[in-house]
Order: C-alpha cells, then sequence, then structure tokens
C-alpha cells in the first residue's frame, strides 16, 4: 500500500512560561497528527532552555495525506502531586507543506522557531521544530493502532518530598539532631 512519512524533528523549547511555582520544570510534548498521537520524553529546563532532540514518524496513507491539516503540538508541564499542566500549543499547517512535498517526492524544513500560543490566546516562548515529508513510500500492512505513550506518574510521597529539601545545601536532618558529638562529651 503506497502512502507517505511526516518526520517531526523535536529539537527545543525557549522563554516557556511556568504554570508553577519558581524553580526548574520538567516539560514534554504530544504531538498530534489526524488520528496518530507520540509524547516526548520528559525533560528538564536548564536556562530557560528545554531540549529534546527526538524525531517522530508518522505513517500516512494516501487518504489521510489528502485530508490532512495541521500537526498539534501541545506543551505539557510535569507535576509530581497533581495533575500535569498544559502550558501551551504550536500549530503547523500541512497543506502546502504536503502539496509540494508530494509533487517533489520529498521535502524537508530545517528546523525552525514557532510561536507557543498559551492557553489566554498570548503568545510567550518558541518551539523548535523540523519537518521531513517523504512520498510515494510502500506502507506496512498494520493494523489500525496508534502509537501513544503517556508518561507514567511516579507515586510520591509527602515523606520523600520532605526529606528531599535542601534548604542551602543543609539537609533537614541537621535541623532535627543539630547537636554533634563533640558537644555531648564536654557534657560528660
Amino acid at each position: 500500500m503506497k502512502g507517505a512519512v511526516l518526520e517531526v524533528l523535536l529539537v527545543s523549547a525557549v522563554g516557556l512560561k511556568h504554570a508553577h511555582l519558581p524553580g526548574s520544570s520538567n516539560y514534554y510534548v504530544v504531538i498530534q497528527c489526524g488520528n496518530h498521537t507520540f509524547t516526548s520524553k520528559i525533560t528538564s529546563e536548564k536556562d530557560r532552555k528545554v531540549c529534546w532532540n527526538e524525531k517522530f514518524r508518522f505513517m500516512l496513507s494516501s487518504a489521510e495525506c489528502k485530508d490532512l491539516a495541521k500537526l498539534k503540538l501541545r506543551i505539557m508541564e510535569k507535576d509530581k502531586f497533581l495533575e500535569d499542566r498544559p502550558v501551551g500549543e504550536t500549530m503547523v499547517y500541512l497543506r502546502g507543506i504536503l502539496r509540494e512535498g508530494r509533487e517533489k517526492g520529498f521535502l524537508e524544513l530545517k528546523p525552525s522557531s514557532y510561536n507557543v500560543v498559551l492557553y489566554d490566546g498570548t503568545y510567550e516562548g518558541e518551539l523548535k521544530i523540523g519537518l521531513k515529508f517523504i512520498s510515494n513510500v510502500e506502507l506496512e500492512q498494520q493494523t489500525k493502532s496508534i502509537a501513544c505513550t503517556v508518561p507514567q506518574k511516579q507515586p510520591y510521597s509527602l515523606y520523600q518530598a520532605i526529606l528531599s529539601i535542601n534548604l542551602r545545601g543543609i539537609p533537614w536532618s541537621r535541623f532535627f539532631f543539630f547537636h554533634n558529638r563533640s558537644e555531648s562529651r564536654k557534657d560528660r
């Protein structure tokens, strides 16, 4: 069966708006292309930049290529205690890319930045992605399945949160056991 392949290279994001209290955040991206959905790995922010460097392949039938209009990338913030929160989303309109790719047989767009639209309608941050479209590819006969991996919520207790807190490099155990052995020897 003839079809096409759309490769999405998810590179990085900069200037994302924090949806939580101050500190570093963990982000992942849900990529939706027609009926297919992929989820990126979870990565943390360093110096206001989040890097994924992941490639996703969407195998599209001829009918899907004709009906496909956009690629939707939804950025999510991973939370240890509550539900994951949406940060914003980016839409890439594919009609022109697919049309030109079908004519030439191959089309590659180098990674470029797209605005991140927040859920209040404003823009903040940029998502850098690259695209590659290959037409007239022989697709394997497969059952209709959607490749989607949803990050599993790890069990996390309040006890673990308290023990992991560090106050200017001093572990909490020092506050509970603040005397040291030399003082107790002098008292004897």
